[in-house]
């Protein structure tokens, strides 16, 4: 009895967590490995660590305030860093990103920046032109060779969406939350959403929070520990950076049982194992079934 009452217990308390916490803390870059802000950083956009944790939904308090659409991007000082020219951000990932092929379009992890879309029908929000500035991407399984991500670029393709129900420049969040851990198909191209409506953007991105993703196969990668963005010395626009995610595979993996439901089976399969080091409890995979495999089971409620 005593012990039944405890992993109620437990469950409530990560329930609460969940409330105020609602992604796992290794969806997101963990760790600021090193930064080198380069020759033409933007001023004030120099702390490393806003590139941790997810991307940004709302912006602007205080001076425009606005959910962040692919047509009005993050622009605080605390969401986005800055790397000029000759310069580098290297974040860390702990457990490291795996390649899946389970995940959507084999896609293994996403780079959030601040590009946007120009509104070829301002405020309907139409895709015209495509504002972004690049920057490499490179990623390393041991942390000495490092492997550059060709025709992908980190500030590029796929502009943050942060809701899938609030209008291109609404002042007022969504209802809706995309998903920042789900990538939009790659299929697309800049000239392909070109004059897409923003319903029809929408629809394009399928939950997704958008960004720029990352197969780690293509570069024959089993794991990547980091990830590191880079500029090229010389003329180059500095390049901004707001979030780097691991991808989730399809089928959420808090749906131990694989039943398609995640529920009170799940929850009662962590619980059993809770503190323990079961594979098939722990959710994360960070070696033991604790408070943020319960927060999975949560966060992945349907059933």
């Amino acid at each position: 009895m005593h012990r039944a009452f405890s992993r109620i217990a437990i469950a409530m308390a990560v329930i609460i967590v969940f409330f105020t916490l609602p992604a796992l803390a290794n969806d997101f870059a963990t760790t600021v490995l090193s930064y080198v802000a380069g020759s033409n950083p933007a001023n004030g956009f120099t702390n490393p660590l806003v590139a941790l944790g997810p991307p940004e939904r709302f912006t602007g308090e205080g001076i425009a305030p606005g959910v962040v659409t692919p047509f009005h991007p993050c622009f605080g000082t605390n969401e986005i860093v800055s790397i000029g020219a000759g310069g580098q951000l290297t974040l860390g990932f702990d457990p490291p990103l795996r390649d899946d092929a389970m995940n959507p379009f084999g896609i293994d992890f996403i780079v959030f920046g601040n590009s946007f879309f120009t509104d070829a029908a301002f405020p309907s929000g139409v895709v015209g032109a495509l504002a972004a500035d690049g920057g490499r991407i490179q990623v390393t399984a041991d942390g000495v060779t490092w492997i550059t991500i060709e025709n992908v670029l980190a500030d590029g393709l796929c502009p943050t969406m942060g809701w899938v129900d609030a209008p291109p420049y609404s002042q007022t969040n969504g209802v809706i939350a995309t998903d920042p851990n789900t990538p939009v198909d790659p299929a697309w191209t800049a000239a392909s959403l070109s004059g897409k409506t923003y319903d029809e953007l929408v629809d394009i991105y399928d939950g997704s929070a958008g960004g720029a993703g990352v197969d780690l196969a293509s570069v024959g990668l089993t794991q990547a520990i980091a990830v590191r963005i880079l500029v090229p010395t010389g003329f180059h626009p500095n390049v901004e950076i707001d979030a780097v995610a691991r991808v989730h595979t399809t089928g959420n993996p808090a749906d131990i049982d694989g039943n398609g439901l995640i529920n009170g089976a799940d929850l009662a399969i962590v619980l059993s194992a809770f503190g323990t080091a079961s594979s098939g409890a722990d959710i994360d995979g960070n070696g033991i079934v604790n408070g943020s495999d319960l927060a999975a089971v949560l966060a992945g409620w349907n059933g």
